[in-house]
C-alpha cells in the first residue's frame, strides 16, 4: 500500500501536473485565494486572477500547461463575459443612447486605427497590411474589467450602457479588418468575397437576434425546470457563437447578440439570471482569467531590445488610443471624471480579439527566406509584444474601472435620499396554491424598488377552528417551497402561517402587522373570478386593506410577456395611491424589460409621460375616452400581453361603475391572459416610496 502510494504521489506532483483532479483542486484554490490575498494589496481581483495564471503557468512554475481543457474553460469564461454585457444591459438605455454608442464605438475604432497604423508604418517599419492588422490589434477590446463594474453596482450607468454598445461595433469593424486582411494574403478579396460576407452577417443577426427570442419564449413557456432553463441559455450562447464564426466573425460577438436577443426573457430579478451570473462568475470567467495570465511570458523582456521597443510601443499607443476615444466621448457629452474612468477600464483591456488577430496574424505565412525561415505576417516580436500589451491593459483597465465605479457607487449612497423619511415597503404575497408560488413571486421581485425595498412575507392562513394537521402540513409545505424560490433569486423571504376565524381577517390582520404596503393574491388559471365565492374572498381584502392590492393571474410567466397593457380610469392621479402604483408598475417594466402600454386620459398621460423623462422604459400611450371603452382594447392584444385594470374602492375619484363588470368581462373575453386586477393604496400619510 505504502509504495503504491508514493508512486503515485511522485507521478502526480511532477511537473507540470497532468493529473486532472489535483489540477482542478489548483484552480479552484486560486479561484478562491487569489482574489483574497491580493485585495488585501488593493489588488482587483480580476488582476489577482491574472497574476496567478502567470505565476502556475508554463512560463512562471510550470504547475499547469495552458492545455486545451484550459483553453475550452477559457473561451467559455470569455463567451460568459460577452452574453452577460450584452444581457444585463439596460435596452431601454440602450436605444436612448444608441447614437452615443455608435459614436463612441467609431471614436474608440478609428482612433487606434489611425495611430496604429503610424507605428507600425513609420516608426516600426512594417509593411502596409501588417500595420493594418496590428491597428485592428488596438482598436478592438475586451470587456475584463466588466464583472468589477457591474459587482459595484453601476453596470446600467449610462457610461456603461454607452461602452458595451460602442465594443459590440469596434470589436465587428476590427475582426472584419482581420477577416480583409486575411483575404488580401491569400488573394480571394474580391466582389463575391463581399457579397458572402455581407450576407453572411446580415443572415447571422437576424437569426440570433429574431429568432431566438422566439425558440426562448417557447421554451420558458413549457419548461420551468430550473436546470432545464440554465441549460438551453448556455446552449444558445454557444449557438450564437458558432453562427458568429459561420458568418466569418468571432464569437464573441454571437455571444454577446445573444445575450442583447434574451434580455427581455431573463429578468435582472429572476432567479435565472441568480444562475447565470453565479456560475458564471464562479466557475467559467475565473478560467478565462486564469488562462489569459499562463500566456504572460516575463522572458521577453531578455528577448532583445527589439522585442522590448515593440511591447512597450504598442502598450503605450494601444492606451494612449483608448484614452483619447474615451476622453473625446465624455467631451462631447459631457460625462464627468468617473464615467470617463470607466469608459476607458472598460475599453482599454487587449485580450480576447486581440489575441485572435495575433494567433491569425501569426499562423499567416507570407514566404520564406533564403534559410527557409518564414515570414510572417506578424512576427516573433509582435506576438511577444502583444502577450506584454495584454498584461499591462488589462492590469490599467482593472484599476481604472475600479475607480470610476467605486467613486460612482459611492456618490450614488451620498445623494439625499428622497425616501429616507417614508416607511420600507413590504410585500405581503397569499400563498394558498403551489402552482401560484412562483409566479407570484416573480411579480413581487419585478415590481419591488430598488431602494427601499423592505421586507418581503409569504402568508398562508388557516381556520382557527379546526385542528387538520394534514392542512398544516400541506401549508408549511408550500411556504417552505416559496422561500425555496425566491432563494434561487437571492431574495430573502420571510414566512407567516396565521390561525384566523376566516380567510379576509387573516390577511388583513397580517397586513396590518408587518405593515404591508402591497398585498399579491394569486387567481387559479381554470376558475372563474366572477364566481361568488372567490368574488366575495376579494371584495373583503380589497375593502379591508389599505395598501396597494393586485389580485394576479398567470397564463404564463412573467418573463416570456412581451407588453403590459394598462388600463387607467379618468381622474386616477387624483387619488393618494396614484404614485405607489405608478411606482410598481415602472419596476415591473423595467425589471422585465417588456413594454408598458398604457391607454387613459390625457391629464393621466401628460404625468406618465413626464416621469418617462427622467425614467425612462419602454412606454407607449393612447387616448382612452371613456372607461366603458376597454374592451376596444382586447382586439389589439396578442398572446404575449398582460392586461392590467386599474381600480379604485367606492367614493374614491376615478371609481367608475363599469368596473363591477371587469370581473365578468375577464372571464369571457380574456380568459387566456395574463391580467392583474389592481387596488390604488389609500393610505393618507405616507409619501412616494
Amino acid at each position: 500500500m505504502m509504495p503504491s502510494l508514493l508512486l503515485y504521489s511522485v507521478q502526480s506532483l511532477s511537473l507540470p501536473i497532468e493529473n486532472p483532479v489535483i489540477k482542478f483542486l489548483i484552480i479552484l484554490l486560486i479561484i478562491l485565494f487569489a482574489p483574497m490575498i491580493l485585495n488585501r494589496l488593493r489588488i482587483p481581483h480580476i488582476l489577482g486572477l491574472i497574476i496567478a495564471g502567470a505565476i502556475v503557468g508554463p512560463n512562471g512554475f510550470n504547475l499547469i500547461l495552458r492545455d486545451s481543457s484550459i483553453i475550452l474553460s477559457g473561451t467559455a469564461g470569455l463567451l460568459y463575459i460577452m452574453f452577460l454585457a450584452g444581457l444585463e444591459i439596460d435596452l431601454t438605455e440602450f436605444k436612448k443612447n444608441s447614437h452615443k454608442s455608435i459614436l463612441f464605438g467609431l471614436y474608440t475604432f478609428c482612433i487606434p486605427m489611425l495611430l496604429g497604423i503610424i507605428l507600425g508604418y513609420y516608426i516600426l517599419d512594417f509593411s502596409i497590411l501588417t500595420s493594418v492588422l496590428l491597428a485592428s490589434m488596438f482598436a478592438s477590446h475586451t470587456l475584463i474589467a466588466y464583472p468589477i463594474v457591474n459587482k459595484l453596482g453601476v453596470g446600467r450607468n449610462r457610461a456603461v450602457t454607452v461602452t458595451i454598445g460602442g465594443t459590440m461595433i469596434t470589436d465587428t469593424l476590427a475582426l472584419l479588418v482581420l477577416a480583409v486582411i486575411v483575404g488580401m494574403t491569400q488573394g480571394n478579396v474580391d466582389s463575391i468575397f463581399w457579397m458572402r460576407l455581407t450576407l453572411s452577417i446580415i443572415l447571422f443577426g437576424c437569426i440570433v437576434l429574431f429568432g431566438f427570442p422566439v425558440i426562448a419564449r417557447l421554451f420558458f413557456k413549457h419548461y420551468s425546470d430550473s436546470v432545464s432553463q440554465y441549460i438551453f441559455v448556455l446552449a444558445m450562447v454557444f449557438l450564437g457563437a458558432v453562427l458568429a464564426e459561420a458568418a466569418g466573425i468571432e464569437a464573441i460577438i454571437g455571444a454577446f447578440l445573444s445575450g442583447l436577443a434574451l434580455n427581455r426573457l431573463i429578468p435582472h430579478s429572476s432567479p435565472l439570471m441568480n444562475r447565470v451570473e453565479f456560475i458564471g462568475n464562479a466557475i467559467f470567467i475565473p478560467f478565462f482569467l486564469i488562462g489569459v495570465g499562463m500566456l504572460i511570458d516575463y522572458r521577453v523582456f531578455f528577448a532583445g531590445w527589439n522585442t522590448i521597443l515593440v511591447a512597450l510601443s504598442m502598450t503605450v499607443v494601444a492606451t494612449l488610443a483608448k484614452y483619447l476615444a474615451a476622453w473625446v466621448t465624455s467631451r462631447t457629452f459631457r460625462y464627468n471624471k468617473n464615467e470617463l474612468l470607466i469608459m476607458f477600464g472598460l475599453s482599454n483591456a487587449q485580450a480576447a480579439a486581440t489575441l485572435a488577430a495575433v494567433m491569425v496574424g501569426y499562423n499567416v505565412i507570407l514566404g520564406h527566406t533564403p534559410a527557409g525561415e518564414p515570414i510572417r505576417l506578424l512576427n516573433d516580436s509582435v506576438l511577444n509584444g502583444t502577450i506584454v500589451m495584454i498584461f499591462i491593459t488589462c492590469t490599467i483597465a482593472t484599476l481604472a474601472a475600479q475607480r470610476g465605479a467605486h467613486n460612482l457607487s459611492m456618490q450614488e449612497q451620498d445623494k439625499p435620499d428622497e425616501q429616507a423619511a417614508t416607511p420600507e415597503t413590504s410585500f405581503m404575497i397569499s400563498v394558498h396554491n403551489p402552482k401560484h408560488v412562483d409566479e407570484l413571486i416573480s411579480l413581487a421581485g419585478a415590481m419591488r424598488p430598488k431602494h427601499n425595498a423592505g421586507e418581503m412575507v409569504a402568508i398562508n392562513v388557516i381556520d382557527n377552528r379546526g385542528n387538520d394537521a394534514i392542512q398544516q402540513k400541506r401549508s408549511k409545505r408550500m411556504l417552505d417551497h416559496a422561500v425555496q424560490v425566491a432563494s434561487a433569486a437571492d431574495v430573502v423571504l420571510n414566512t407567516c402561517l396565521r390561525y384566523d376565524v376566516n380567510f379576509v381577517n387573516g390577511i388583513v390582520g397580517a397586513m396590518r402587522e408587518y405593515r404591508t404596503t402591497d398585498l399579491i393574491l394569486g387567481v387559479d388559471k381554470n376558475r372563474y373570478l366572477s364566481q361568488s365565492t372567490l368574488g366575495n374572498v376579494l371584495k373583503g381584502v380589497i375593502n379591508e386593506s389599505t395598501g396597494n392590492v393586485y389580485v394576479y393571474r398567470a397564463e404564463q410567466p412573467l418573463a416570456t410577456l412581451k407588453r403590459f397593457v394598462v388600463i387607467v380610469p379618468p381622474e386616477a392621479e387624483k387619488e393618494n395611491g396614484f404614485p405607489f402604483w405608478v411606482n410598481r408598475l415602472w419596476n415591473m417594466a423595467r425589471s422585465t424589460g417588456s413594454q408598458l402600454t398604457v391607454y387613459g386620459s390625457e391629464a393621466t398621460l401628460q404625468i406618465l409621460a413626464t416621469l418617462n423623462e427622467n425614467n425612462p422604459i419602454d412606454l407607449d400611450t393612447h387616448t382612452l375616452a371613456s372607461y366603458d371603452d376597454m374592451l376596444v382594447v382586447s382586439k389589439q392584444l396578442s398572446s404575449n400581453d398582460a392586461l392590467v385594470f386599474v381600480m379604485s374602492r367606492k367614493h374614491n375619484p376615478s371609481y367608475n361603475t363599469a368596473m363591477e363588470k371587469i370581473p365578468a368581462y375577464i372571464d369571457t373575453y380574456f380568459s387566456s391572459s395574463n391580467f392583474i386586477l389592481l387596488f390604488p393604496m389609500q393610505e393618507r400619510n405616507l409619501l412616494y416610496l
